[in-house]
């Protein structure tokens, strides 16, 4: 499953990078794509071990806004 989550706050290399890494570390996540200037992040995920809710979590405990 693919989700894409529009992600405020976003503007650099390591904000980028802070978001990726807290979500791979989720198990059941496979891959993530931080788009910066669109302010998207695409995850891909599987379904039987997280759901949405659990990735915005992981993306707002970074310090940013997910819409």
């Amino acid at each position: 499953m693919t989700i894409t989550l529009n992600v405020q706050g976003m503007t650099c290399g390591h904000c980028k990078m802070a978001v990726t890494k807290a979500l791979t570390e989720i198990e059941g996540v496979s891959n993530v794509e931080v788009h910066l200037q669109e302010g998207i992040v695409d995850v891909n995920y599987d379904e039987a071990k997280v759901n949405a809710e659990k990735l915005k979590e992981a993306i707002e405990d970074q310090g940013y806004d997910v819409k």
